[in-house]
């Protein structure tokens, strides 16, 4: 059996927010350590990595490993059925065909089931390299999503810039060009303000702002976002989820024709 209790709903209704533009469906292969779907989008340009711990649950049981392939858009709309202070209670038997999403009302008076079909889906889980990454930025996710939001009505796509002084976002078009620049902050007074800036070497690499735009949709997960870059290999874009886990989102640069 497969039981997994959440006392805020809303956190598991801002995942699926987080990956609904990027996955129509994906498989939640639960074991007794938890929950992880590792996807790529629909146009296979990114992949979307996401793990829930066993011990962030209220309550978590896995009596042997399931690999469950999810509707995401049909998840997201039984999600929405859920109250704000309701608490959600996942569940599956082995072998299962469906599975449960249980709904409980704070004061106990108001209890909604409902079941969802699985589907068959054959993905083979893609290894993701431990990588050293050039430079790694840790800045407020609401800034980094005000900056793709704005840029990228300046361009199809943003140059990420890290230098010893900070990072630069530059996107240009046909309309002109747009800079944004943050220095790194030495003296935040919250530490979900700073902007911080581990660099090796100096990293210049261009992205498509479409994805991006999707990424920012886990900002309402936690204050800060961190991206881990080098020259030739994907752009990482990690959010913390509360103390429950991790989304992380990977998005190769785009070549430049002017290199080649």
């Amino acid at each position: 059996m497969f039981e997994a209790r959440l006392v805020q709903s809303a956190i598991l209704k801002k995942v699926l927010d987080a990956v609904k533009d990027l996955l129509s469906e994906a498989t939640f292969e639960c074991s007794d350590s938890g929950i992880q779907v590792q996807a790529m989008d629909n146009a296979h340009v990114s992949l979307v990595s996401l793990n829930l711990r066993s011990d962030g649950f209220d309550k978590y049981r896995c009596d042997r490993n399931l690999s469950m392939g999810m509707s995401i858009a049909t998840m997201s709309k039984i999600l929405k059925c859920a109250g704000t202070e309701d608490t959600v209670t996942l569940r599956a038997w082995d072998n299962p065909e469906v599975i449960a999403f249980v709904f409980e009302s704070p004061s106990k008076e108001k209890l909604a089931e409902y079941e969802m079909k699985l589907i068959n889906m054959d993905q083979e889980h893609l290894g993701i390299p431990e990588t050293n990454y050039s430079c790694v930025v840790k800045m407020p996710s609401q800034e980094f999503a005000r900056i793709c939001r704005d840029l990228s009505q300046f361009g199809e796509s943003i140059t990420f810039a890290c230098s010893k002084e900070g990072i630069k976002f530059t996107a240009s078009g046909d309309h002109g060009t747009a800079n944004v620049k943050l220095a790194q902050t030495a003296e935040a007074d919250k530490e979900e303000d700073a902007v911080i800036v581990n660099m090796q070497e100096p990293v210049k690499l261009t992205f498509a702002c479409r994805y991006l735009n999707c990424f920012i949709k886990a900002s309402p997960l936690c204050a800060q976002v961190q991206l881990s870059m080098s020259s030739d290999v994907p752009l990482v874009c990690e959010y913390k989820i509360g103390e429950i886990g991790h989304i992380r989102y990977y998005l190769a640069p785009k070549i430049d024709e002017d290199d080649n």
